[in-house]
């Protein structure tokens, strides 16, 4: 046991998530992704340290990097209030992640997030949030010399890939793997439709403050090979289908009337799919029959 880099403890969010880049560390969009990971480039998310704020711990609100012996920790990305988890796009090779928005905005602002980081970008928080919205609440007259000029003042910032319903809590997220007709389908195994390949799933933990209770549930969307979102992501558009549902069980009930919150998404080896629940302290198994894929 070796401790490699100390981390910001305490505050509103207190939870670390690390995962590793993947090789090549640069990846165009012209460039197929190997599918391996870089083990000496080290990625680690830390929240912040409140609901909204400016921080002063240069680590807090931000994607990390270090080399895999803690050395030369560094920015990856900032203007991310809660990243909890990451996943790799299996084509691409770029990091997705699922972001949670500040509290005390009403019950549908702002939206939580999924967002594709890549290193130097700034995603807004504390002052913008998803698709370069201004937060005239917590910044109501904007310093333009300290945020940049035009008539947006979150123009300079990278926008939410995805939009999700604000206090959902979106946290694991995974991509559906594909599959070929030449893999064997034998007892145990699954073979998801080829309309699912390389589509997000992403596991709604469920609000707790919302008047009408959101989330509980794991939800579908639609991307093709390259990770392009087929939903328009307008406000008022569908975000997504339901994949599973059912935790919630009671209507204006938020925990008390809830069977379980999803947590965490993962696609095992023989390509059934896993998802942790915190609150009723189990791992589902998700399956599809075996199908011939053409």
């Amino acid at each position: 046991k070796k401790k490699i880099i100390d981390l910001p403890d305490g505050g509103r969010h207190f939870t670390r998530t690390i995962t590793f880049m993947p090789l090549p560390s640069q990846i165009s969009s012209e460039e197929i992704w190997e599918g391996e990971p870089d083990h000496e480039k080290l990625l680690i998310s830390v929240g912040s340290s409140c609901d909204v704020c400016d921080e002063t711990d240069w680590r807090r609100a931000k994607i990390l990097i270090a080399n895999a012996d803690g050395s030369d920790l560094k920015e990856f990305a900032k203007g991310l209030r809660n990243s909890v988890f990451m996943a790799t796009h299996p084509v691409m090779g770029k990091i997705w992640a699922t972001e949670m928005g500040r509290d005390l905005l009403g019950d549908n602002l702002p939206p939580d997030e999924v967002n594709i980081v890549e290193e130097g970008k700034n995603f807004g928080w504390p002052i913008c949030f998803g698709k370069n919205i201004h937060d005239a609440k917590f910044d109501p007259a904007p310093e333009q010399a300290r945020y940049g000029a035009g008539k947006n003042v979150c123009d300079v910032f990278a926008p939410s890939y995805i939009d999700i319903q604000a206090h959902s809590a979106p946290l694991g997220l995974a991509f559906f793997p594909e599959d070929p007709p030449s893999r064997e389908a034998t007892d145990g195994q699954v073979g998801w439709p080829q309309e699912y390949w390389y589509n997000l799933l992403v596991a709604y933990h469920g609000s707790w403050n919302r008047t009408d209770p959101t989330g509980y549930k794991v939800v579908r969307f639609k991307l093709d090979a390259q990770g392009n979102y087929l939903g328009d992501g307008s406000a008022g558009s569908p975000q997504g289908e339901d994949f599973i549902s059912g935790w919630l069980i009671e209507p204006g009930i938020t925990e008390g009337g809830a069977l379980g919150r999803p947590v965490d998404l993962k696609f095992g080896p023989d390509h059934a799919l896993y998802i942790s629940d915190d609150k009723a302290g189990v791992v589902y198994r998700v399956t599809y029959p075996a199908v011939e894929n053409k």
